[in-house]
């Protein structure tokens, strides 16, 4: 068993775009995640913080781009995905925050 601590550490904050929003009507929910994390961490943190049940989770790791800063270049960091897909009958409501 994992602290409240370590789990907020492998799950940042809830991505709300229009995609994600169309995805919650699916029973799945995305969330930006540690760039270490796997998907069993990833399954045991939104279990436990959010009382749910995870049927699946799917990440995807997207590129930071390569930017100019004030004249010299510059890198945006690497940001890691989870889409997480819960069971039949469970729901998170991420406009209520963490």
């Amino acid at each position: 068993m994992t602290t409240k601590a370590e789990l907020y550490d492998v799950i940042r904050k809830p991505i709300i775009t229009e995609k994600s929003t169309m995805a919650s009507e699916n029973g799945a929910v995305v969330f930006e995640v540690a760039i270490d994390a796997n998907k069993p961490q990833i399954k045991e943190a939104v279990e436990s913080l959010f009382g749910v049940k995870v049927k699946a989770v799917n990440t995807v790791v997207s590129k930071g781009k390569v930017k100019r800063f004030r004249g010299q270049l510059g890198k945006r960091k690497d940001v890691k995905k989870a889409y997480v897909t819960l069971e039949e009958g469970n729901t998170i409501d991420v406009t209520t925050g963490l």
